[in-house]
């Protein structure tokens, strides 16, 4: 899909941050009721600079010339480290030469209680590759993409006409948002389209829209959820890669912001102690459950094998499918409870008729508002 003329503009309305109700949990009232040590401490203009600097991020991409060259890359790895990346860790390396980027796993952020197998790494990694080949063609070079069979990513770039797709556009406005979707169907046309931007060499997407095969989901959800809250070990890995107020946000520029999950924003000192009062699986599995059933589907990423060349793969058609979900106005939030659990991960396989095959990905779509957008790192902190 090719734009009929280049969008120079920021992101559309409909694509900005909303400020949606959320739902009066003990983990909401809590953070309302310590607003006031918030604003004492940490004041509004963090967060206003977080919002700035995220939207600064998401500028337009600067159409460099030909002749420098080091500015083109330059620009191109800003949008591919918009690309989602497990807890927001980012971590990939990007090194640069005059007609080629090459993509690494940055193993130093590695999350290695919630992906021991490094799977998720290898997925972050998919999803900025396939930033870049979008990013690229508005810039003029097309961009062929080789994964050896260790995860390494090779990006050969040569000239061609530069063309601004749909998806290219989507790049700075798409999110994995955690808020409620309003429980409108998606029409069969753009599941059709989802359904094909999901699937790659060796790789598809199974697309759920039945309410049968929803609670089956939930189900697993839950068990999962519940798993891993009851894990000190993840609460752990959890809290080390949130970030509690703005300042921390800004600080890191990575990690999951709290104002970017629709929670209260607090200093670390009070967040990470109340986090482990709040954060408890029946609370927690009933916000799943409104979530679920208020979607209008859930789309699973299966790959042929299990192995980190398909696992980034499975990356890139999982972002490709993101950002047409994005250009479409559909939200997207990852359910991965499901395949981060091992011992469930074959029973979840089994219920979906997949027996023999690794599920990659669960994550839930449909309608709704958006929520602030994470941060990120800059360019020259992910140069190798």
């Amino acid at each position: 899909m090719t734009s009929p003329a280049p969008d120079r503009s920021a992101p559309t309305p409909s694509a900005m941050p909303t400020a949606p109700v959320a739902p009066m949990t003990r983990r909401r009232w809590l953070g309302l009721a310590l607003g006031g040590a918030t604003a004492t401490l940490s004041g509004c203009a963090p967060g206003d600079r977080a919002e700035a600097a995220a939207q600064a991020l998401r500028r337009p991409l600067v159409i460099a010339p030909a002749t420098d060259a080091d500015l083109r890359l330059r620009a191109l790895l800003r949008y591919a480290t918009l690309a989602p990346s497990s807890h927001n860790t980012q971590c990939w390396r990007f090194r640069l030469a005059p007609d080629a980027i090459s993509i690494s796993a940055d193993r130093a952020r590695r999350c290695p209680v919630v992906d021991p197998d490094d799977h998720h790494l290898f997925v972050s990694l998919g999803c900025a590759a396939e930033n870049l080949v979008h990013a690229a063609l508005a810039q003029g070079l097309h961009a062929e993409v080789a994964t050896d069979a260790a995860g390494a990513i090779g990006v050969a770039l040569t000239p061609t006409a530069a063309s601004e797709t749909a998806l290219f556009r989507a790049i700075p406005a798409r999110q994995c948002t955690r808020g409620e979707f309003d429980g409108r169907p998606v029409a069969a046309s753009e599941l059709r389209q989802l359904e094909q931007a999901g699937t790659g060499p060796g790789v598809r997407v199974l697309l759920l829209t039945e309410r049968p095969a929803l609670e089956t989901v939930l189900d697993f959800v839950v068990a999962g959820n519940t798993a891993q809250l009851d894990d000190p070990a993840f609460v752990a890995e959890l809290k080390a890669w949130i970030r509690f107020d703005a300042d921390e946000a800004l600080r890191t520029g990575d990690g999951l912001y709290a104002a970017a999950s629709g929670n209260p924003t607090l200093p670390r000192w009070i967040g990470s102690r109340l986090l482990g009062l709040v954060l408890r699986p029946g609370a927690d599995n009933a916000r799943y459950a409104r979530q679920i059933r208020g979607s209008a589907g859930i789309a699973v990423f299966i790959g042929e094998r299990a192995d980190p060349a398909h696992w980034v793969e499975v990356g890139r058609c999982y972002e490709r499918f993101a950002l047409l979900a994005t250009a479409l106005d559909i939200r997207t939030a990852m359910l991965n409870q499901p395949v981060e659990v091992a011992a469930l991960r074959p029973q979840f396989a089994a219920a979906l008729g997949l027996d023999g095959l690794r599920p990659d990905l669960v994550l839930r779509f449909g309608r709704g508002p958006m929520l602030p957008w994470s941060l990120r790192r800059p360019v020259a902190a992910v140069l190798a």
